[in-house]
């Protein structure tokens, strides 16, 4: 195994600190996701309080597509700081050619999965994304080395399927069960009466 020559090191090291900067920047965006379903939340319990059921079935469709939306914004967070550990490893231990195809996999699914929602974090894991790949390509005429995008693919999957598990356990911990949406007794018969 080879270690990463210096300037092979420190163009690592950069691609760590964008990525850094992206995972902050989500996180930013969580906390925002989080006071916005506070009080989507509150808007819920406060409509159904005074039976006003459409009225709160709009409010929860609301809250169920920001969750959708933070969800995803966790895992690709979860999914960044293991890229991070990956790019770590790479810079310490060397083997650049097979650790970051699987890290570059991650960065592709990740952008994809925020193209349109959030541009400039789109753009910014765009540039890293080629960077690690030039990276890589530099790598491998240094090492002779050929990265294994099969296998870089089945391990791109594995850091994903991970992120999720932990996203779905923070996700609990972060944002509170909705209160199932039935109509109280009695209020199913008034409520159809008033449609016709």
């Amino acid at each position: 195994m080879l270690k990463p020559s210096i300037p092979l090191k420190s163009k690592i090291e950069l691609a760590i600190r964008r990525i850094e900067a992206q995972i902050q920047y989500l996180e930013s965006v969580l906390n925002r996701f989080s006071d916005r379903d506070k009080y989507l939340f509150s808007k819920v319990v406060d409509a159904y309080s005074k039976n006003q059921i459409q009225r709160a079935n709009i409010f929860a469709n609301e809250l169920a597509e920001l969750r959708k939306m933070a969800n995803f914004m966790v895992n690709a967070q979860l999914a960044l700081e293991r890229v991070v550990l990956r790019l770590k490893t790479v810079s310490q231990l060397g083997n650049a050619v097979v650790n970051l195809a699987p890290a570059i996999e991650v960065l592709r699914s990740i952008r994809s999965g925020i193209a349109g929602v959030l541009p400039t974090a789109e753009k910014e894991l765009e540039q890293v994304g080629t960077m690690l790949n030039d990276i890589m390509i530099e790598a491998g005429h240094t090492t002779g080395v050929t990265p294994d995008f099969e296998v870089a693919s089945e391990d791109a999957q594995q850091i994903l399927r991970e992120a999720a598990i932990v996203a779905e356990q923070r996700m609990k911990e972060k944002f509170p069960e909705l209160p199932s949406l039935k109509q109280p007794e009695g209020f199913k018969e008034d409520y159809k009466h008033s449609e016709y």
